[in-house]
């Protein structure tokens, strides 16, 4: 079939959903010109000069996926987790990572309770809709590990139960850089376990200004109110998955896979698993710029921060988004 054929056949098949699409659906659209607009300018006036990486983490967050920022202190890490659960509404937890954290600090613990000789549950910070992991690197790697199962299972099996985590649960994580005193690499299974990793970069001349001379952040983002509910987030994550992925766009997606575990450049390749978070972060930032369909623009928007934490070279540099951005420019898109 041509790609033509292909792209006529995917339009079709929207229109018709279009015409039978359900309320949340319709809702969605809604969404996406109104309150996630809204959201999208609300936090554009409490961190200045970064709409790309705002863009990315509501792409992270609608996708089911996790966060990392790896950048130096006191460059908007914690401003932005902060930004984001007010202004979205969400529950929120921070954790400060430390050499002598345990796993019990972050996950929770029972304690007896002499009055009722018994023991009872206190849940730990994890139990939150938005885990702010401050520093994890300073963690021992058995700490780091604590957050495996919650973070891709949505649970925490302690003392022989299960307890479920709330709903939507969405970890940002902040990492110095490894040169500094005290912090170590996170282990590949910890890695893969957030689907973006991005930086905040120094801001721009006017915006550093605009810090400067202007009201303290904390304060701004103390006086916010939610602009939508937690419900409605739900609804919009649930909404990504309707986006059509036109075999064009998979076919793209496949070949860039493909040139990481064939170019011999790279220690290992991309798993089936990068490639399926390559797609949802894809889905959710074309659900984001009002498109139904998915197209390679939209994953090579998200490409080199999905793409390049799950890359090591063999010359020994270690995962970044210019990895991914050098990917990109060598796969041409199928014709």
């Amino acid at each position: 079939m041509t790609t033509s054929l292909v792209q006529s056949s995917v339009q079709s098949s929207v229109i018709q959903q279009a015409d039978t699409t359900s309320s949340l659906n319709t809702h969605s659209h809604a969404a996406v010109r109104s309150e996630l607009h809204d959201v999208y300018e609300r936090l554009n006036t409490l961190i200045l000069g970064k709409s790309k990486q705002i863009k990315l983490s509501l792409t992270c967050l609608l996708a089911n996926g996790h966060l990392l920022i790896d950048d130096l202190p006191g460059m908007g890490k914690t401003v932005l987790s902060n930004s984001l659960a007010s202004v979205l509404g969400l529950d929120y937890k921070r954790v400060q990572f430390t050499n002598d954290l345990l796993p019990a600090d972050i996950l929770g613990a029972s304690i007896y309770e002499k009055e009722t000789s018994s023991f009872r549950f206190i849940p730990g910070p994890v139990f939150s809709q938005l885990l702010l992991a401050d520093e994890i690197n300073r963690a021992s790697p058995k700490t780091q590990s604590a957050l495996l199962e919650a973070m891709e299972e949505r649970q925490v099996s302690l003392e022989g139960e299960t307890r479920a985590l709330p709903s939507p649960f969405f970890v940002i994580a902040t990492q110095n850089p490894l040169e500094q005193i005290g912090t170590s690499a996170l282990p590949e299974s910890q890695l893969d376990r957030f689907m973006m990793r991005i930086q905040m970069g120094y801001p721009s001349r006017s915006a550093e200004m605009e810090i400067l001379s202007g009201q303290s952040r904390r304060l701004l983002i103390e006086n916010q109110k939610p602009i939508i509910t937690t419900a409605q987030l739900i609804g919009f994550q649930r909404a990504v998955n309707d986006v059509v992925c036109s075999e064009h766009a998979l076919s793209y997606l496949y070949e860039l896979l493909l040139f990481t575990r064939q170019s011999g450049l790279f220690i290992n390749g991309i798993s089936t698993r990068g490639g399926l978070a390559i797609l949802h972060a894809a889905k959710a930032w074309a659900w984001l710029s009002c498109s139904e369909v998915l197209m390679p623009k939209h994953i090579q928007a998200v490409f080199p921060s999905v793409a390049g934490h799950r890359l090591q070279s063999r010359d020994g540099g270690t995962g970044s988004e210019s990895m991914g951005e050098y990917i990109l420019e060598q796969v041409a898109i199928p014709r």
